[in-house]
This record gives structure tokens, sequence and C-alpha cells, in this order.
């Protein structure tokens, strides 16, 4: 269907538009569908805090298309949604260490939603998640999310952790999570969605499977805080 493209500060410019494309994309899904008007902007873009040079997208591009889906992460040793704006989802301490990131923002476009079953679109960008957590020594995610994103994540093999209460924002209740990124919950994923292969870009695979010793060398090394 499409592959999963990741798109960081080391080749944010070769994807300029294919970003402004993915900005134009939430601002229609987040604040035009989801009515979070909070977020609108005259530009017709959405764009937050946490959309800086040290945020990952992982970018769903079809051919001829461009975008059609798409998601963010953020090292959680960066500011990020959970520590700036919800550290309340997490009494106990926002959790910051070198192989936890935050995800935020999984769209996947109206066209390629499947109402009343299983989306693959979006499967395809769970397992660019998972694929590429794996890759960059990331072993767990935490998120900001409403109550029954729980029951669908557990489904997946991602062994959803609460780190709270919920609480309400824009009528809904939203609870912190963290979630587990390793090997089985990439298989579980794949499973669910009969997906057999990779879905990341194919001359992203090695180039990001190459860099990985590095980033297991350089957590070693690294502080928290």
């Amino acid at each position: 269907m499409f592959h999963i493209h990741i798109v960081d500060r080391s080749n944010r410019g070769a994807y300029r538009d294919e970003l402004e494309q993915h900005y134009r994309l939430r601002h229609e899904i987040y604040v035009g569908e989801r009515g979070w008007h909070d977020l609108a902007r005259p530009d017709g873009r959405e764009v937050d805090a946490f959309d800086t040079e040290d945020a990952v997208y992982l970018l769903g591009i079809l051919p001829g298309k461009g975008v059609v889906a798409g998601s963010r992460l953020v090292s959680s040793l960066k500011p990020h949604l959970m520590s700036e704006v919800f550290p309340q989802l997490a009494p106990e301490g926002v959790p910051r260490a070198n192989d936890i990131f935050e995800w935020t923002r999984i769209f996947v476009v109206p066209a390629l939603r499947q109402p009343g079953s299983l989306c693959l679109a979006a499967g395809i960008v769970y397992c660019g998640i998972i694929e590429f957590c794996l890759q960059r020594g990331i072993s767990q995610l935490s998120i900001v999310c409403e109550t029954y994103w729980i029951d669908r994540l557990a489904k997946l093999g991602w062994n959803p952790r609460s780190l709270g209460r919920p609480i309400e924002h824009r009528g809904e209740a939203i609870i912190g999570l963290m979630v587990d990124t390793g090997e089985a919950a990439l298989e579980t994923t794949r499973q669910a969605y009969a997906i057999g292969h990779s879905v990341l870009w194919a001359a992203q695979r090695h180039q990001d499977a190459s860099r990985s010793a590095d980033l297991h060398y350089t957590a070693g090394a690294a502080t928290g805080g």
C-alpha cells in the first residue's frame, strides 16, 4: 500500500514538501474532523511547540499521492507533551530516559480508513513505529491519549501501563501510558494486520540498521534530565 519514511534532522530538507503536506493534513484531521479548535491556525497548518528539530516524523507516503498517514516521536529527554503540558498524568514523575520516546499525532487520511474493521493503513503506521524503535534502541513509548487506546494497544501486544488516573480534556477522558516496543510487539502487530514484511522505505532500512549500533553505544554514556 505505502511505506513509512523516517524524517529527522538529518534528512528534513529532502522532505520539506511532504512535511508541509503532513502539517496541513494534521490540521484537517485534528481541527476540522476532531474539533480541536484551540489548535486552529489561519495558515491551515497544525504545528505545536513540539514540532522542533528534535522531532522525528514517520510519514506514510504513497507514490503519486504523497502523504497519506503519519505520526510523531520526540525523545523523553527533550520537552514533550507529557512533560510540558500534562505532567499531572504522571504523578510519580514523567518517565525520562535515553530509550524512551513520546508518541503523538498519529493519523490516516479518510480515503484509507476502514470503518468497522481493522485499518491496514493504521497497521502499517503501528508497525513502522515499532520497527523504528527497534532500530534506534528505543524500548518504550510514553503516550498522552484517550482511554480507549488502552484496549487497542493491549490487543496489539504493546503492554500498556497507566502512569496515573485519567483526567478530562476537550470533553474526553485522557490518560498517560507507557508501552513496550520490542520484537514481541512487532510480531503481534504484524499478525493482527497480516503484514509479513518491513514497512519502512527500503532506502532507510539499511541506513537505520547501521546507525543503531552507534546509538546503542551513545545510550550507554547518556544521562537523564
